[in-house]
């Protein structure tokens, strides 16, 4: 078996390939690529067993057909340090034997028998939307910062993706926090849904970029997302996902607007002075002013800043953990960000001011205690 590449072609697409492998994996064959070679077509296979990428590319001066098990590591760090320029490789189709000739030198290595390289079984479901990359590069930015990592509720560590006739929503919460995404400019023909496990989501946010739409097919097991030449197959979470709508406050009245960027930077600041066990932080509403504070007994500190903002309400004083408001404020677009509060004991809601054409953004976090 024998063909011709381009090396930074090669490197790019192997390079996304092999965000699929584990550290460490039950297989030793994981911690391989699979090459497959059939006419001018090269396909690139990378898995960990639950997640797995295939991609294509076309090469030149093909001879043979055949599958062999590269490993990913010794390719990676051979093609990173090439300029741009062919490669010829050349596969030994008894040993598995690798020959890389470049411009100025031969890299040999052995690699594996490809046809032991385990197969993912392809599930083709009953269920398919398409959904523009750029949307759901966007949708996977603004919900998988609220998964969990909980061996209790496995459910919570992924991204519930919730279609109907009307529209796609993707939730994610960890049980302090709640994110809902809404995009009504994607429909499905009925009421379907299903959980993408963290990895692959992760997965799905590096190799995106770039590309135009995105085919969703999912069944009761595995979901799969095709665009361009590659092909993202994962197993699904299995479980109910909670009834989000069911804790999402509808009353809260004290609405706050204020610039996202002003309460970002002073919560930064004042949450230096935070208890490191806790990281509270408090803030007191006023007419017209958020004041912001934090402090540690333990070692007697203590900040305090006061912003200027757009309130009304009653005065009221309400305590987050600093940690999770700060994300929560960075992930949001607009300028202006509005905090729906009831009182000190209840959610509070954090919304853009504007929401993106088609689109609606909600997120909920959870109080803690105050003290004083």
């Amino acid at each position: 078996m024998k063909f011709n590449v381009s090396s930074k072609e090669l490197f790019a697409q192997l390079q996304a390939a092999s965000r699929v492998i584990a550290a460490k994996n039950s297989l030793q064959i994981l911690e391989c690529v699979l090459f497959d070679l059939k006419g001018d077509q090269l396909t690139l296979t990378a898995s960990d067993g639950e997640t797995t990428l295939r991609t294509s590319m076309t090469v030149d001066s093909a001879q043979g057909e055949g599958k062999v098990a590269v490993a990913a590591k010794i390719l990676l760090e051979t093609l990173k340090e090439f300029s741009e320029q062919p490669l010829t490789f050349h596969i030994d189709d008894q040993n598995f034997g690798l020959n890389i000739t470049s411009a100025n030198g031969t890299y040999s290595f052995v690699g594996a028998n490809g046809n032991e390289y385990p197969e993912m079984p392809v599930e083709v479901g009953e269920n398919s939307f398409e959904i523009a990359a750029d949307a759901l590069l966007d949708a996977i930015n603004k919900t998988i910062f609220c998964t969990a990592d909980d061996e209790l509720r496995p459910v919570m560590n992924g991204i519930y993706f919730d279609l109907n006739e009307e529209k796609i929503t993707l939730v994610a919460t960890d049980a302090h926090r709640l994110v809902r995404y809404t995009n009504n400019s994607v429909k499905g023909s009925q009421a379907v849904s299903f959980i993408l496990p963290k990895k692959p989501a992760q997965l799905l946010r590096q190799v995106l970029k770039g590309t135009d739409n995105v085919a969703v097919n999912f069944g009761a097991k595995n979901a799969t997302f095709t665009f361009g030449q590659t092909v993202v197959i994962c197993r699904q979470i299995e479980g109910r996902f909670p009834n989000y709508n069911a804790v999402i406050p509808q009353n809260n009245t004290n609405k706050v607007v204020v610039d996202r960027q002003t309460i970002v930077n002073a919560c930064k600041r004042v949450a230096v002075f935070a208890n490191t066990g806790t990281s509270l932080i408090k803030l007191a509403l006023s007419e017209n002013q958020i004041k912001i504070s934090a402090q540690d007994i333990d070692f007697s500190t203590s900040a305090e800043e006061t912003i200027a903002c757009d309130y009304a309400g009653m005065p009221m004083a309400i305590g987050f953990k600093a940690p999770f408001l700060i994300e929560i404020l960075s992930s949001i677009a607009s300028q202006d960000v509005i905090l729906a509060l009831a009182d000190p004991a209840r959610a509070g809601l954090i919304l853009p001011s504007e929401n993106e054409a088609n689109q609606e953004l909600l997120i909920l976090l959870m109080p803690m205690l105050l003290n004083d």
